[in-house]
């Protein structure tokens, strides 16, 4: 074989291999991997790749299906179905398949993927250059990506909670919810955090904003504590399915409840603009 892709029992080229679209890796980048190099056959290395491997799954809370030792006699045999012994084994597990949901599956087992394709040893002699970035990483919450691993988490501990949403901070500063926009109203005024990079700027955050400003309602897009959520006169949560939702509770303490009129004009609003744009009657 050139290359070599396994997943779940299964193995051939890559290009011919497929996965169920319903694995939860295309929805959120929801696993882990490990990878090192071959040569003549003879995986670098392999217990400390496979420990890690384990370790990472463990901290995601995936339940492995399979022991340390079937992955590498797997690994083993793999590689020596290619036509070099000098290859990039590469590893993944999936936390399964299942209809998309941000928590977990209730009962789907693990999928476990490998990849397999030459690769010749680097000749060390080599100069190469470089260049320097600063390290952004966890700071791309204004783009919608699919690595929604943080976002995963705190939603199933929402849910553990039962609880329908998680609030994310910085410090003390609120962001938004594990899959939501999170505003607040206190004498009059809508807050909201931000569009910067801390924050996905949603669709239904917008429309939020828009209606308050045709109600007459002042917004202020600037950034609020925690303290001032817990003591805001409501509490608000807006996305494309949860259009505009009040909470009652945060931390098992109770929230809102302070302003039932002003709320109720901004979820009229919303909704009729929703009912309006959707009627079957427009073109």
């Amino acid at each position: 074989m050139k290359t070599l892709g396994y997943y779940n029992g299964t193995y051939d080229e890559i290009h011919k291999m497929t996965i169920p679209m319903n694995d939860r890796v295309c929805w959120f980048g929801d696993g882990v991997y490990d990878a090192g190099p071959c040569r003549n056959y003879n995986i670098f290395a392999l217990d400390e790749h496979v420990d890690r491997f384990f370790n990472s799954a463990g901290l995601l809370r995936i339940q492995m299906p399979c022991t340390k030792e079937e992955l590498k006699t797997l690994l083993k045999d793999l590689v020596r179905e290619m036509d070099t012994g000098d290859l990039f084994v590469y590893y993944q597990v999936t936390r399964g398949t299942a209809v998309r949901t941000h928590e977990f599956p209730a009962d789907a087992p693990a999928n476990l993927w490998v990849m397999l394709k030459p690769l010749p040893s680097p000749e060390l002699t080599e100069k190469i250059k470089l260049i320097t970035v600063e390290d952004t990483r966890f700071f791309h919450c204004n783009i919608k990506t699919l690595n929604l691993i943080p976002s995963v988490m705190a939603a199933q501990k929402a849910s553990e909670a039962g609880c329908k949403e998680a609030i994310f901070h910085r410090g003390d500063r609120v962001t938004e919810c594990a899959h939501s926009n999170c505003h607040i109203l206190k004498e009059g005024i809508l807050y909201t955090a931000p569009a910067d990079n801390l924050i996905l700027p949603g669709i239904a955050r917008a429309h939020l904003i828009n209606n308050c400003k045709k109600l007459g309602i002042p917004v202020s897009e600037t950034p609020y504590t925690l303290e001032e959520l817990m003591h805001a006169d409501e509490v608000l949560v807006t996305s494309s399915t949860k259009f505009c939702l009040s909470a009652s509770e945060v931390d098992k303490k109770p929230v809102g409840g302070k302003a039932p009129e002003l709320l109720k004009r901004i979820q009229d609003a919303v909704q009729a603009e929703f009912i309006e744009q959707t009627d079957p009657h427009l073109d």
